[in-house]
This record gives C-alpha cells, sequence and structure tokens, in this order.
C-alpha cells in the first residue's frame, strides 16, 4: 500500500535561484597587458600581478575599488572626502559605505565632522581616482592625494631639539645634525598639536620539538609622547617638535619641570609670536576616526638567534605598534589645506 505522503503534489516554485555568484563571460574577461591572464571587468589592477588593468567601455561601469591597503614600501593613494555642500540622505550615506567597506554610522561620523578626512587608502592612483569618481555619482565630492603629494614621508619630517627665538625670527636647530634654519614668524600658518603612542611587547622563545615554542619571556613597553607640528608658507619641511627631545631653554622662565607642561606653553609661545599661525587640536578629537582608514603600523622584528646551553636555542621577536606615521600624515593633510586657502 503506497504511504499517505506519496501522492501529495509539491507546489511548484519554478528553477531554483543560484545560491553562488554568477561569474563573467570569457567575453567581458580583461586580459592584463603584463601577465596576459585574464581578470575579472570589475576590478582596477591584475589580481595576479598587480598591474593597471585597461579600461574598455564595457568595464568602466562595472568596475569597483578592492581597496587592497599598500604595503609598507609602497606610495600609498588617499582618498580623501570633502565637506558637503548640503544635507547627505541615508540613500547617499549607505551607498558611499557599500562602496567603502565602513558601516554607514561611520561614514557618517566622518561626513559629520565637515573637514576633508581620509575615506580610503590604496595601493594605486587608478584605485583611488576611481574610490572618487564613483563617490561622485553618489552626490559626494573627494579627491586623491598620494602621499608624495602630501609630503607625508620620513624624510619631510625634521625634528627640532632646541629653539632660539627672536622678536622676527626664529632659529631652529635640527637633531642629529648642525643644520639651522632661519624661519620669520610672519611666515607660519598652521601649528598642529597631536600625541604619539608606542607600544613594543617584546617575546623570548625557546626552539622545542613540538608544534609551538615555548615562551621563556615576555615583557611589554608603551610611551605617550606630546608633539607639535608646525609649518612655514615658504618652506615644505614639517618642524616636528617632541616633549621629550626638546631643550627648552628657550621658555627662558616660563620653563616647568613636567615635558608636557612645556610643549604647551612652546606651542602657546609660537602662536603669540606667529601673527599669521592658526592652531589646530582636532587630532586627539580624530584619531579613532582617522583608525578607519590610516590605522597604526605594526612592524614585528628579530633578534637573531641565542644559544642558552649546549642544545637549547631561543629567538627573540619584538613587535612594535605606532600611531606616528597616522599623525604625520594627518598632520600634512591639514598643512596642505591651510596652503590652499592662502592661495586662494
Amino acid at each position: 500500500m503506497p504511504k499517505d505522503n506519496e501522492n501529495i503534489r509539491l507546489p511548484f516554485t519554478g528553477p531554483l535561484e543560484p545560491s553562488e555568484p554568477q561569474g563573467f563571460a570569457p567575453d567581458q574577461m580583461i586580459r592584463c597587458d603584463e601577465c596576459l591572464r585574464a581578470n575579472p571587468p570589475t576590478r582596477v589592477a591584475c589580481m595576479y600581478c598587480s598591474a593597471p588593468l585597461p579600461a574598455t567601455e564595457a568595464s568602466a561601469r562595472l568596475r569597483k575599488p578592492a581597496l587592497r591597503p599598500p604595503e609598507k614600501h609602497q606610495t600609498a593613494y588617499n582618498s580623501i572626502l570633502l565637506p558637503p555642500d548640503s544635507d547627505v540622505s541615508d540613500e547617499m550615506v549607505a551607498e558611499a559605505a557599500n562602496l567603502l567597506k565602513l558601516s554607514p554610522e561611520n561614514v557618517k561620523r566622518i561626513i559629520a565632522e565637515r573637514m576633508p578626512l581620509p575615506v580610503a587608502c590604496t595601493a594605486s592612483r587608478e584605485e583611488a581616482e576611481l574610490v572618487v569618481e564613483r563617490l561622485g555619482d553618489a552626490g559626494l565630492q573627494s579627491i586623491a592625494l598620494s602621499d608624495d603629494e602630501l609630503g607625508a614621508t620620513e624624510t619631510t619630517v625634521r625634528r627640532i631639539k632646541s629653539m632660539t627665538i627672536d622678536d622676527e625670527v626664529v632659529v631652529l636647530h635640527q637633531a642629529g645634525t648642525k643644520d639651522e634654519t632661519e624661519v620669520r614668524w610672519r611666515d607660519v600658518v598652521l601649528i598642529v598639536a597631536g600625541r604619539l603612542f608606542v607600544r613594543r611587547v617584546e617575546i623570548q622563545e625557546r626552539k622545542t620539538r613540538r608544534a609551538e615554542n615555548e615562551i621563556v619571556q615576555t615583557s611589554e613597553f608603551s610611551s605617550d609622547e606630546a608633539v607639535i607640528d608646525f609649518y612655514s608658507l615658504t618652506q615644505p619641511q614639517t618642524w616636528r617638535v617632541s616633549a621629550n627631545g626638546f631643550d627648552f631653554s628657550c621658555l627662558g622662565n616660563q620653563k616647568a619641570l613636567i615635558a608636557n607642561e612645556n610643549i604647551l606653553r612652546l606651542q602657546q609661545m609660537i602662536a603669540a609670536n606667529a601673527p599669521n599661525a592658526r592652531v589646530d587640536d582636532s587630532y586627539k578629537r580624530l584619531r579613532h576616526t582617522l583608525d578607519l582608514v590610516w590605522g597604526s603600523q605594526q612592524e614585528t622584528q628579530s633578534s637573531g638567534w641565542r644559544r642558552e646551553r649546549p642544545g637549547k636555542l631561543s629567538v627573540g621577536l619584538a613587535t612594535t605598534n605606532s600611531n606616528e606615521s597616522q599623525f604625520t600624515r594627518y598632520s600634512r593633510l591639514r598643512r596642505y589645506f591651510e596652503c590652499q586657502n592662502h592661495r586662494t
């Protein structure tokens, strides 16, 4: 006898929708001119060799930025969102969030600051410009700036060990060299205040026959240092004063016993002597927002193998996490727009 459920007719729902995204037809693929491999038309750079892909009329509509962050040795290309001229709708925020791979709340947070801020940092100019183009389609204005255009490189930063202050000029004595630079007070246009946070973790491991080495010793060090950058219209350098590496004798009888108090008084003295200078202390407020795009840099170094006793080897590893590159980019970004304002 047949079972009751064998005669039940199931409703016809038609063909099932594929659960996996459909691929592109062979004639839609883009061939890389460097390695000759086929790439999806949504890509800006080759997924195999990272070379820029040729643009076609069909792929121009499909292209999406991969937002691959640059390696340490690569030049970074930054997409900077400009303050909107009018209210931004939820649809515009959602479209921008989907493009930038950020949450809508974080996009709103960036827009609410009403100042130029980074929304993407990529390894190629093509991707940065594509982000700018797609944000423009969503109704948001932005520009693409490389680290070289910002001047956000280690060679641009000049660390100052002491100053000689006069009524008209200040003589800057650079750390690690005998070089001196004279800057006129009226040319100083911007002072950017910030803090440098460094965390260093050192681990010593002993080599064993097991899958994981034995941790012998760990130690952790952290520092929090106040810094100020200031800029002159006539010079491209960043003049940086660090609280722990500066001779505050130029303060005279205003010099205090605490370095953080001294650097605040030095900032006030520079602002008082420079009639055209604007003080920007927004970094502390925006640091966590900048982490969305310009995160802190982490570097791991090995101290090499060491023989403790016959048959026992150990290796030391040190991991350093610092926000200095983030602050340098932000400081140079503020300088870029300050100089733009003075030119106009």
